[in-house]
């Protein structure tokens, strides 16, 4: 992954979580957030994996099941 590639993941994924952050009334200030409480910071990484498996869910295609 090329540095620029890098960079827009983390800009997305940073979007992301603030979106599921405002989705749950949690606010998160751009950038450093340590100041949030741990109980915040489990529910907000734990609601963004649900919806990424959600997401992956909804778009597998019939090539490739890894579950089989």
């Amino acid at each position: 992954m090329t540095s620029s590639n890098s960079r827009e993941m983390k800009q997305k994924l940073s979007g992301f979580k603030t979106e599921v952050a405002n989705s749950m009334n949690i606010s998160l200030n751009q950038g450093y957030n340590g100041d949030i409480s741990a109980r915040d910071a489990g529910r907000i990484g734990g609601q963004m994996v649900k919806r990424m498996i959600e997401y992956a869910e909804r778009n597998m295609n019939g090539g490739s099941n890894m579950m089989k």
